[in-house]
């Protein structure tokens, strides 16, 4: 058999390994690249969409599967590999980064900020380039969790800011404009001020995700962010109780109104869990956070336990899912992170196959 049959029973073979969020073959999609064959030896690439794909494992074993089953095929060598792609947009503002993530909830005290920080962590360490953009004015507490030291960021020529850099990642605060334990007292249009700086004037360089840690609420910062960032889509964190589900839908609804698609609901505190035990307590009731997705049609991404490890690594400038990657918490936000970047993927599909279709799109969120 030639070399170039093989080749060609490969790529019918590859025809049936589906992608199950995008729910396409991966020959279609254009994620097989740099087949080699030599003699029975088969090699090729398959390139997805993102590093934090959640069923890379399962699409690589399909294809040595369905590979190494045709005759002729002595070896099969896949690679896994990633190129994020970006969400399209004209807006003339963070032009460097390819998806920006706003991570929202309609109260304080939900453990939004924590939840930011981990799942940039997560994102990062997938290999992509991940930015954090501290948005909550009032109370920044990203430099904090991650162990930044309060200090005003370097500045360059044109107004320019060059984030700090911190766990391979780069990040700018309210917080670094101020000094240590001081408040920054800021009327209205400072604060758009801030925010404008934030969105124009930061080097943020190439970046797959820019993950903003939005404010508690749906003020003028929240509108101001959500309105004039290129948002990729909307994260919403709540925990399990209905009081915080009230004003979780508030953020959803914030989101829908911009024409933010909304990725899904992050439902925080989920349950306490002791490290000798594997016994859940559900301090704050359940369902919570999947009844707020069903009620909006929308994904629920992941579910964290409370933990006191989570508070004494954010204290210490030690996200949890770097110091403890495979604890119930870092393995939820790894699958967060996940989920967070299928979402993406799938909505730029959708828009994709929309155009191509002859529809308009209009997010619905």
């Amino acid at each position: 058999m030639s070399e170039q049959d093989i080749q060609t029973r490969v790529m019918q073979a590859l025809k049936t390994v589906n992608d199950p969020d995008l729910h396409k073959n991966i020959v279609d999609l254009g994620f097989v690249k740099n087949m080699k064959i030599d003699g029975g030896n088969v090699s090729f690439d398959v390139e997805l969409t993102t590093p934090a794909c959640p069923v890379k494992e399962q699409l690589k074993n399909e294809c040595q599967e369905k590979v190494s089953a045709l005759e002729g095929v002595n070896s099969v060598t896949v690679n896994m590999t990633a190129a994020v792609r970006a969400t399209e947009h004209t807006q003339p503002v963070l032009t460097t980064v390819k998806n920006i993530i706003a991570v929202a909830s309609g109260k304080g005290g939900v453990g939004k900020s924590t939840v930011t920080t981990n799942l940039a962590c997560a994102l990062a360490l997938t290999g992509a380039k991940v930015g954090v953009m501290d948005g909550d004015i009032y109370g920044p507490s990203i430099p904090k969790m991650l162990g930044i030291p309060i200090s005003p960021p370097r500045g360059g020529e044109n107004n320019k800011i060059f984030p700090h850099e911190k766990h391979g990642m780069k990040v700018i605060s309210a917080g670094f404009l101020t000094e240590e334990g001081q408040p920054l007292m800021l009327r209205g249009p400072m604060l758009g001020g801030i925010i404008q700086q934030f969105l124009q004037n930061v080097e943020w360089g190439e970046l797959d995700y820019l993950v903003i840690d939005l404010p508690p609420g749906t003020g003028d910062v929240q509108l101001t962010l959500t309105q004039r960032a290129p948002l990729s889509g909307g994260v919403i964190v709540t925990t399990p109780q209905d009081i915080s589900l009230i004003d979780a839908e508030k953020g959803v609804k914030m989101f829908q109104q911009v024409k933010v698609p909304v990725l899904g609901v992050v439902e925080n505190m989920s349950w306490f869990q002791t490290e000798e035990s594997d016994k859940k307590y559900f301090i704050f009731g359940q369902g919570g956070g999947q009844k707020l997705a069903n009620q909006f049609n929308v994904p629920l991404l992941g579910q964290v336990p409370i933990i006191p490890k989570i508070v004494e690594a954010g204290d210490s400038g030690q996200p949890i899912t770097l110091t403890d990657p495979d604890s119930p918490a870092g393995l939820a936000y790894r699958k967060l992170a996940e989920q967070v970047a299928a979402q993406i993927s799938i909505n730029q599909f959708n828009k994709e196959d929309k155009i191509d279709s002859g529809f308009e799109l209009a997010w619905e969120g």
